[in-house]
């Protein structure tokens, strides 16, 4: 068994070690989604609209976050993964289905792409505050270094598995895939019955929550700096992701599988930066 020092810890938790294994379930499913969603783009839309499928999945993350956090602050963070996760399930099905009747414009396929970053922004606040609740303080580190370690895992597979899927079934298969890897992180929700303390308080509103949230980040220099480099970071980095299904089709000459492990790389950089960040530093 791990010890409490040990970076596996977490794992001893049946609570969450079920929402980490489903947790990762879904971030394989997504990564699929996402793959088939700007392959078939590129297809059935241009350059521009093959871009504008990574920013309708990101756009709504950085929309919504704010609102989403302090959401998961001041209500029943199980009841907001609940609603985001079947809310994602739904509209997953709903693209399958119209892939399948050969219904998919540039703009459906947007509009569905835009609806699922929807429910990632509201989902993944609620998600992360809900750690502390399921782990002991002393393994909350771990805990978090293992959610971190789940998605780059995911990334660095799920790509081409995604890739490999498009290529011999078709994106409707992609898309109905990522809706059946909902199904396990909602069996987990609707059994986990989160003891939940008497409040003493009124609950604070949701604008004020909001307020709260950005003067305390505004108040704080190094928090300052860590968001004006990730949003540097990520206006460059993001537009070399947007436009790799066009390098891979036209530039590369490869198909969805090249695509996806193309795609599949930036997964692996972020393992290895993880490894090599402490030396480093």
């Amino acid at each position: 068994m791990a010890s409490s020092s040990s970076p596996l810890a977490p794992l001893r938790h049946p609570l969450f070690r079920a929402i980490w294994i489903t947790s990762l379930m879904t971030n394989f499913g997504g990564l699929i989604q996402s793959v088939g969603a700007s392959w078939i783009m590129t297809s059935i839309g241009t350059t521009q609209t093959t871009a504008l499928v990574q920013a309708s999945i990101t756009l709504p993350i950085m929309l919504l976050s704010l609102t989403a956090g302090a959401l998961a602050d001041t209500m029943d963070r199980r009841k907001i993964m609940l609603a985001a996760q079947s809310f994602m399930l739904l509209v997953s099905v709903g693209l399958a289905f119209m892939t399948y009747q050969n219904w998919l414009t540039p703009w459906v396929l947007l509009s569905f792409t835009f609806l699922i970053g929807c429910g990632v922004a509201f989902n993944g606040p609620a998600w992360q505050a809900s750690v502390g609740d399921m782990v002991p303080r002393e393994d909350l580190p771990s805990a978090i270094t293992l959610n971190s370690m789940g998605f780059n895992l995911a990334r660095s597979v799920g790509p081409a598995i995604g890739g490999a899927i498009v290529a011999f079934a078709g994106a409707a298969a992609a898309f109905l895939i990522n809706a059946v890897s909902y199904v396990g992180i909602l069996v987990v929700l609707f059994r986990w019955k989160p003891q939940v303390p008497q409040a003493t308080l009124p609950r604070e509103g949701l604008l004020a929550a909001m307020e709260g949230g950005v003067r305390y980040a505004m108040l704080s220099p190094r928090i300052v700096a860590v968001l004006l480099r990730a949003l540097l970071f990520g206006i460059g980095a993001s537009g070399l992701q947007a436009l790799m299904p066009i390098i891979a089709r036209h530039e590369v000459g490869g198909g969805p599988l090249i695509y996806g492990v193309l795609l599949g790389a930036f997964g692996v950089g972020a393992v290895g930066g993880a490894l090599c960040v402490t030396p480093l530093r």
